[in-house]
């Protein structure tokens, strides 16, 4: 008798998980239309603690588990991918994929700074890798106009590589006599990075920034030609009422383009709570 207890326990869980999962099945699902804003970001010393104290097999883990999660046929979860990255980044800044992933998703799709962040803490972490100061250059000179600080970032790319370091000593200098337009050469970096993405996804997701950037150097072209004409632009409408346009971009992240400064931008993504963070 004893010795067929296990099996008898067994037979009876099976049972009992069979009946509760067909009862599951019937009940009706519900639709939660703000399920994104709730999701749960497990804090890094939890990971940890999970992971056997092993914090890298933890952000290994942790990112496989985000880029699987945090962007579907519906678009990129954004906030989610913010937290969750955040928490990568404490695990390990040297996480390769979570760098590439914080670049292409975050700081291309509206939340610069916390795209940035990650970024920057690759810079420091991964002391042989050309490709974060790249990368967090570019953002620099491209997003926040402060080509000092990404020529200086370039510099560190340049003295990290082996092959293109003459290519970014170049771009540094170009930076410092602001003499390029930035978002052609940002269009070229981001077109290459599309075209690298082995993941389907991930690939249509930077096609869908390369489309909006491309639109931005549209409405660049087309502003250049208003002032030349009617003086300073204030509203992106006066380009379509002065016949310089027919009608603005479609942006794919629907997040749009404005006048900032006498300059039209990609506009940023408001992520709740995070603006005023340091």
């Amino acid at each position: 008798m004893h010795a067929r207890l296990p099996l008898f326990l067994g037979v009876l869980a099976f049972i009992a998980f069979t009946a509760i999962a067909a009862w599951r099945a019937q009940q009706p699902v519900l639709v939660m239309p703000h399920a994104f804003a709730d999701r749960v970001v497990i804090p890094a010393p939890l990971l940890i603690a999970m992971n056997g104290g092993d914090r890298y097999l933890a952000a290994d883990l942790e990112t496989m588990r985000l880029a699987a999660t945090g962007m579907d046929d519906r678009g990129v979860d954004t906030g989610y991918l913010v937290r969750a990255q955040r928490e990568v980044a404490r695990l390990n800044p040297c996480h390769e994929d979570n760098y590439y992933l914080a670049n292409g998703l975050l700081t291309w799709g509206g939340a610069v700074e916390q795209g940035n962040e990650v970024l920057r803490a690759a810079v420091e972490c991964r002391f042989w890798d050309e490709f974060p100061p790249f990368f967090y250059g570019i953002n620099l000179s491209f997003f926040q106009h402060d080509n000092e600080e990404a020529a200086r970032v370039l510099e560190i790319g340049a003295q990290r590589s082996t092959q293109n370091a003459a290519a970014m000593r170049k771009l540094a200098v170009m930076l410092r006599a602001e003499q390029f337009a930035d978002e052609r050469l940002a269009l070229n970096y981001l077109v290459q990075q599309r075209d690298s993405a082995t993941d389907p996804k991930l690939r249509d997701m930077l096609d869908k920034r390369v489309i909006r950037l491309q639109g931005l150097i549209y409405l660049r072209e087309a502003q250049r030609r208003y002032e030349a004409e009617q003086g300073p632009l204030t509203d992106l409408q006066q380009l379509i009422s002065q016949g310089i346009v027919t009608e603005l971009p479609t942006d794919p992240l629907r997040l749009g383009y404005e006048v900032r400064n006498g300059r039209i931008e990609l506009k940023k993504l408001k992520i709740a709570g995070l603006e005023e963070q340091p």
